[in-house]
């Protein structure tokens, strides 16, 4: 857990002593999503909004980014968050493979740990609109199953966000989260995969969840 030390004088007798007490810090782990980074606009944006509220962020900078593997992506989550620290103070925010990325290190942790939200931007299980090349490197994120009722068990609280004019994911992709993390479903117009190349920089309805 990430702690602060507050110390507070209390007399024990004609006394004074010092007595620490431990607060409790939310904690957040940002990751973006395929082409990304952790200065992609939105995420940037999140994390010094985050930061503004006194809140730990951390924003990663996944491996191979522009070709990514889910073996290289989740173990890169593994060597870079102490488990140990994970706990429910702790949330996850993913963009697009982002999303898939933090499932997919949720459903290895250790069955006691329990973390307090997640939220998705434009997730998929499935993809549309895609080259020939990039199918090549979506087919393992799409045809490798995830265990969903594992990570319920360390998650009870998912919003996930969309727009209808998402040219890779299809607003049909809402219902499985639905379906599966009985996810809080946004549904946004015209703000495309939520990139920089949509001119997206800010989302407000995810600073109202995590309030």
């Amino acid at each position: 857990m990430a702690l602060h030390s507050v110390a507070t004088r209390i007399s024990v007798g004609s006394i004074p002593t010092l007595r620490f007490f431990k607060i409790k810090m939310k904690k957040f782990y940002i990751i973006h999503g395929w082409g990304g980074s952790s200065e992609d606009p939105l995420l940037n944006w999140l994390k010094e909004e985050l930061e503004k509220r006194n809140f730990e962020v951390k924003s990663f900078d996944m491996p191979n980014t522009n070709e990514p593997k889910i073996e290289d992506w989740t173990e890169y989550l593994r060597s870079n968050i102490d488990i140990d620290k994970i706990d429910e103070d702790t949330s996850f925010i993913g963009h697009s493979i982002g999303c898939q990325t933090i499932m997919r290190f949720l459903e290895k942790l250790p069955k006691h740990k329990k973390i307090l939200k997640c939220v998705f931007i434009a997730p998929w299980l499935d993809l549309i609109n895609l080259e020939p090349e990039e199918n090549k490197i979506a087919h393992p994120w799409i045809n490798s199953k995830i265990n969903f009722e594992r990570i319920f068990e360390h998650c009870k609280n998912f919003i996930c966000i969309f727009s209808n004019d998402d040219p890779y994911v299809h607003i049909e992709e809402s219902k499985k989260f639905k379906e599966n993390l009985n996810a809080k479903i946004i549904i946004l117009k015209n703000k495309g995969h939520f990139t920089k190349e949509d001119n997206i920089k800010e989302l407000p309805e995810i600073l109202n969840f995590l309030k």
